[in-house]
């Protein structure tokens, strides 16, 4: 018999890293959040790989802090090894990684959850979503019409949810954030297990529901390697992998704090010829190989049975020996993700040099599970034929912890600015990695698990990861999630960098002796002819703090202030160029495609243009440019259109 409980505003089903983040956002912004959890061990669990950020994925943890997230926050207290990637290269690829403290991360993250007003922590599945259209009108909440934002009295919306225990929880909106857990099941070998991950409760009711609601489902597949017994890993036989010395944090809250701690080694090692060998004798029995498996795996983070084959010419892949916390033996065997039988995987382990007598704890295993098809939802996260109903995560085709967090943030405050009647917040592709990874999401064919990487980003020298504050924290303010003081904060470093700027363009450096030997010394050309302080800066050779030996006026700045400073001169005419672009790119995205066209109307277009505008409504001309299969002669069509159509509703 259904048990009726309390009324929430906002419902978030499952409190992984999406759901996690999109609680916080809700509750932060004033709403009466509940949030599902099957098991209260799945709290921002970290089920796969021991790390947080990593290349563009550490310009995602930053971009969320820079809108009030909680990732970035977690990282920083619970790190144990951190270091910046891509120092080498230009600034626009450098993306800091922290190894974590998996139990220590999900253990603090639990208790900022569990000390949120407004949130509500409850172990339950749930496993219908309840709709205006399910559900007879007489049953529903005690809410009046216009709680719900009704577009007309035929449309679809959330009116609540229910759980296995046939409890009913109404609310106004609700964020699907189930990861992995819908109707997981986890693999090696013949064994099988109907689980998600670490043996976990899988959600094995919520699928089927969601298609009789017309929510299209892909089944995808992940992995993860062996655990193996510290204590059985011979370490002379790897090379020691160090944190940097000088430590930064992920938070922007923490740019002046200090977080020197002592730091864990992560080692590196290799696959031999003996390995690979091992693999392909037995890749008929790998349910990757033999049918078994049917869910798509990610390209970018493939299983070593897939990189032996698809890479047969190289006789050795790295593998990184990570430490999964301080207090626990258990390490993690980075780059060797595997379905394989249990006895294949002892061989194969026991192939790589230093882990000849190394001990299991946890075999490796591959993981399917259903998610939706992104394209269903609106660029708020919102599905397009139910309102008030959203999703975020894996739950949404995409991998990895911090895609997941980067949508659970956005879903959490749009979930939020629906019911405060408010635009939503949408992050365009020119301001932020979150824009391109839900932009990519929402209007291009996913096909396997989206993994975000810099190369996705067409502006990536203005999305860096040292400048995410100052792109983002604006819109944190806007919708409530940045308090009045870090946004003076923010406005005050934002002054402090263009006085700066200023200051040292209009410097003066005469060819006077102390200048010529400065430059001789750090090996930069002599000067002919005076010139100012920021075009001395602009040469390689030069750093902003050398140039502090012949700029005697120099005010003592925030270390990062002097980045911003360094960064900004240094590639102002690449990031002139860049800005040239978006402005461009932005005009396509202000021209708005009224909800209300009628694509079968606009006559020129071509069968498929049509077929896709229809399924995936754009928002935009911008947004309707970058769908797989419209052309540029079918956008010229359509702008056409729109200038007509314009016209008639003026007139």
């Amino acid at each position: 018999m259904s048990h009726r409980y309390e009324s929430y505003d906002v419902v978030v089903i499952g409190a992984g890293h999406a759901g996690c983040e999109a609680a916080l956002a809700s509750a932060r912004l004033g709403q009466n959040t509940m949030l599902f959890t099957v098991s209260m061990d799945t709290i921002a669990l970290m089920p796969c790989n021991p790390n947080i950020g990593g290349t563009s994925k550490g310009h995602l943890v930053r971009e969320i802090d820079a809108l009030g997230g909680e990732m970035g926050v977690n990282i920083d207290k619970t790190f144990i090894q951190t270091k910046m990637l891509n120092e080498s290269k230009g600034p626009a690829v450098h993306s800091l990684r922290a190894q974590a403290d998996k139990q220590h991360y999900t253990r603090e993250m639990r208790k900022v959850i569990e000390n949120t007003d407004k949130i509500t922590l409850k172990q339950a599945e749930v496993v219908e979503i309840i709709t205006n259209k399910n559900m007879r009108k007489e049953e529903w909440p005690e809410y009046s019409r216009n709680d719900y934002a009704l577009m007309s009295d035929d449309s679809c919306y959330i009116i609540g949810v229910r759980t296995y225990s046939d409890g009913i929880y109404p609310c106004k909106a609700a964020i699907l954030c189930t990861g992995v857990y819908l109707k997981a099941r986890c693999v090696y070998g013949d064994t099988s297990n109907y689980t998600g991950p670490n043996g976990l409760p899988a959600a094995n009711h919520l699928s089927q529901q969601m298609r009789e609601l017309g929510i299209e489902i892909y089944r995808f597949k992940t992995g993860t390697p062996a655990r193996i017994d510290g204590r059985s890993i011979d370490y002379t036989k790897m090379e020691e992998q160090f944190g940097d010395k000088k430590i930064v944090p992920f938070s922007f809250t923490n740019e002046d704090n200090s977080l020197e701690r002592e730091q864990a080694s992560c080692w590196l090692t290799y696959t031999n010829p003996e390995t690979h060998k091992i693999i392909r004798d037995n890749i008929d029995r790998s349910p990757l190989y033999c049918g078994d498996i049917k869910g798509t795996g990610p390209r970018y983070c493939p299983s070593i049975e897939d990189k032996v084959v698809r890479f047969a010419d190289k006789d050795r892949h790295q593998v990184f020996i990570e430490p999964e916390g301080r207090y626990t033996n258990e390490m993690y065997i980075s780059g060797m993700s595997s379905s394989l039988p249990e006895d294949v995987q002892i061989k194969m382990y026991r192939s790589v040099p230093g882990l000849e007598k190394a001990q299991i704890v946890r075999n490796a295993y591959a993981i399917e599970y259903d998610c939706i098809n992104p394209m269903q939802l609106r660029p708020s996260l919102e599905f397009k034929n139910i309102g008030g109903f959203f999703s975020a995560g894996q739950a949404n085709g995409s991998s990895g912890y911090e895609e997941a967090a980067a949508q659970g943030i956005i879903a959490g405050i749009n979930a939020s600015m629906k019911l405060k009647d408010r635009e939503p917040l949408i992050i365009q592709r020119s301001e932020g990695y979150i824009g391109v990874l839900i932009d990519d999401l929402v209007t291009k064919e996913t096909n396997e698990p989206y993994r975000m990487m810099t190369s996705r980003a067409e502006y990536r020298l203005l999305l860096r990861q040292d400048n995410a504050d100052l792109r983002l924290t604006k819109y944190g303010y806007q919708v409530g999630l940045i308090s009045e003081d870090r946004y003076q904060r923010l406005l005050q470093k934002e002054e402090l960098i263009k006085e700066e700027i200023e200051r040292i363009k209009t410097t003066n450096v005469g060819a006077r002796k102390e200048v010529q030997e400065f430059l001789v010394r750090m090996e930069s050309n002599p000067l002919n002819s005076g010139t100012t302080m920021a075009d001395l800066l602009k040469r390689t050779e030069l750093t902003y703090e050398d140039l502090k030996q012949i700029d005697p006026n120099r005010n003592e700045l925030p270390k990062a202030v002097k980045e911003q400073v360094e960064i900004t001169v240094k590639y102002e005419g690449y990031i002139a160029r860049q800005q040239q672009q978006v402005n461009h790119f932005k005009k396509m995205e202000e021209k708005h495609i009224p909800d209300a066209i009628d694509y079968d109307d606009v006559y020129s277009l071509r069968l498929e243009a049509r077929q896709k505008l229809k399924k995936i409504k754009p928002i935009s001309i911008g947004q309707a440019s970058r769908i797989s299969g419209v052309s540029p002669a079918d956008i010229s069509v359509l702008l056409v259109y729109l200038e007509q159509f314009k016209r008639r509703k003026d007139s």
